[in-house]
């Protein structure tokens, strides 16, 4: 990883601390894939959008029907 990529990815982890009202590190739990046959979401606000069969970071269990996540472009 370049110094360049590195510095945008710990731009990335503030900017996410920041929106989210996230203290400390950012652990990844676990990974989970989007159901291949689901419908496309948009995100918008705080919602991620959602792409078929795109790998998501978990990072933290908020309820039943909320998770925080990160897709691979860190958002």
């Amino acid at each position: 990883m370049t110094l360049k990529e590195c510095k945008k990815e710990e731009k990335a982890d503030r900017e996410f601390q920041k929106k989210f009202k996230f203290e400390g590190s950012i652990n990844i739990l676990t990974q989970m894939m989007v159901d291949p046959a689901a419908t496309e979401k948009r995100g918008g606000g705080k919602n991620l959008p959602l792409r078929r069969g795109e790998i998501l970071d978990v990072i933290q269990f908020t309820n039943r029907e909320q998770i925080l996540c990160r897709n691979s472009q860190r958002r």
